[in-house]
């Protein structure tokens, strides 16, 4: 096989791997989705093609240096996700960002049986080990919520009664958003939560973390 198909084929993977886990995150309405991902699963693996291809001319350059600072960028970014609020949310999406990154690099390093297998166990991490997750007890999610006034959001924000631990309301170009912390049934699953929130009279959910 040619170094032109080789490299190709690579980049394919990553993006085709990054755009695996992004939609599903996605699909939990996290911020990070699809297009981060590919982003940084691609980005990793043009590092490592570099690393690999980019110096023909240097006998003892040292590939593992880049791939250690694509992890160390990444953590950056994942540092980013966590703490972009006030609270400190956003892990689960901070780490599967991480091992994207991960995924990337053995895919531009052409371990295609790595890179498959690793993203496989990232969605049996991120989806069915939710599904089998003990579910007594609570969980505290951050939702974001808009409206065209604060009344509408200060109602809104009042109808989900003592589940609110805490909430901020801000302006905004096109109106205001309401920053809520809630503490909710770990029973209640992102999707269930999602539809019980966009079912609020007034609002818009952004996000829920």
């Amino acid at each position: 096989m040619s170094l032109p198909l080789q490299i190709v084929i690579r980049l394919l993977v990553a993006v085709a791997l990054g755009a695996v886990i992004g939609y599903e995150r996605e699909l939990r309405a996290k911020n990070a989705g699809v297009r981060t991902h590919i982003m940084v699963a691609l980005g990793a693996a043009v590092f490592m093609l570099i690393s690999q291809f980019g110096f023909p001319d240097t006998a003892k350059f040292d590939a593992a240096r880049i791939a250690a600072g694509v992890v160390t960028g990444i953590g950056f970014i994942g540092g980013g996700i966590i703490m972009k609020r006030k609270h400190v949310s956003g892990l689960t999406t901070a780490a599967s960002l991480w091992v994207t990154g991960a995924v990337g690099l053995a895919a531009g390093s052409g371990m295609f049986e790595v890179a498959v297998l690793s993203t496989i166990l990232v969605l049996i991490c991120l989806e069915v080990l939710s599904l089998v997750t003990f579910k007594m007890g609570g969980r505290e999610v951050i939702v974001v919520l808009s409206a065209p006034d604060a009344a509408t959001l200060t109602t809104a924000v009042k109808t989900l009664g003592k589940h609110v631990k805490d909430v901020s309301i801000a302006r905004k170009a096109e109106g205001y958003e309401a920053e809520v912390s809630l503490y909710v049934p770990k029973k209640e699953s992102n999707p269930d939560l999602l539809i019980r929130l966009s079912a609020l009279p007034g609002v818009q959910v952004e996000s829920l973390e």
